[in-house]
């Protein structure tokens, strides 16, 4: 029989390479949120993927990019820090996009983690030709060396089993590091903070979707209603302005958004309370960004 195995699994990669959306797929559920604007995972969040002869705890991080705040820097520290903890790192490059500076960038700091065994992934495989994915797969491949070097597509599940079996193959000999039936550690009120804030990134212009935060005051359940009091915070009057919108339109369609992901969540109706509030330049403020729970 074989044995059981259990370990940590990260992937790097450019912001918007899929990464959050790939965690999701492998674990079968929406543990992180997801959106085209760059930098929209904040914190390392575990997903956990349980198969009869083994767990993975997927770890899913910031993009590691140049960072133009403190905010940025503490995101690639957190980047930084999952690196020299996991056991298998998964490289990931999109198949539509040619490997470049950004990728060979990270590609070098992953010598930073010696400990971990390295895997290439080529994500959105479903969006181009299949001759496309092979000369991908090729360029990937003359980076460096691979335990594997696997082609997927989160979005159609392709190639997800074999992602799983060679990632669960690397990792060491040793029991369930969560309970089977868990899907992640994140904190009900911080996926529900997340769902809040990627309802609010929809849609959001220009500089402000760095600029967004949300923090939960309350949690009350009464009566088959769960009531939620939570704040976004933006840094500047005039983005304020722009969250609520004309007559609290905008406001409304993101408590709207986010009570639908909500709801499912905890299993019962809604009521859900939205304010935007103003912490001037908290980017770049150590105090600010503790308080936001940076």
């Amino acid at each position: 029989m074989s044995e059981y195995r259990s370990g940590f699994l990260t992937f790097v990669g450019r912001p918007n390479v899929g990464k959050s959306t790939l965690m999701n797929a492998l674990v079968g559920e929406k543990v992180a949120i997801t959106s085209p604007k760059p930098q929209t995972t904040r914190r390392a969040i575990r997903g956990i993927v349980s198969r009869p002869d083994g767990q993975l705890v997927v770890v899913d991080t910031p993009g590691m990019h140049r960072p133009r705040t403190l905010l940025g820097q503490r995101l690639n520290d957190v980047v930084a820090n999952t690196l020299s903890d996991v056991d298998v790192i998964g490289f990931c490059v999109p198949a539509g996009e040619p490997i470049g500076p950004g990728d060979r960038f990270l590609h070098a700091r992953l010598d930073d983690a010696p400990r971990a065994k390295r895997i290439a992934i080529v994500t959105k495989i479903d969006a181009v030709p299949k001759e496309r994915v092979a000369a991908q797969l090729l360029a990937v491949s003359a980076l460096g060396e691979w335990a594997s070097v696997i082609p997927v597509s989160a979005v159609d599940g392709l190639q997800l089993d074999v992602l799983i079996a060679e990632s669960l193959a690397l990792m060491p000999e040793g029991p369930a590091l969560y309970d089977v039936e868990a899907v992640t550690d994140e904190t009900l009120e911080q996926r529900i903070a997340e769902y809040i804030r990627e309802a609010a990134l929809e849609g959001a212009r220009e500089e402000l979707p760095h600029s967004l935060a949300v923090t939960i005051d309350d949690i009350e359940e009464q009566e088959g209603m769960t009531r939620i009091f939570a704040n976004v915070w933006v840094e500047r009057d005039s983005q304020r302005i722009i969250m609520i919108g004309s007559k609290g339109s905008r406001l409304k369609e993101i408590g709207t958004t986010a009570r639908a992901q909500i709801e499912p969540l905890v299993g019962t109706k809604v009521f859900l309370s939205l304010h935007v509030k103003v912490a001037k330049e908290w980017q770049r403020d150590p105090k600010q960004l503790g308080r936001l729970g940076f």
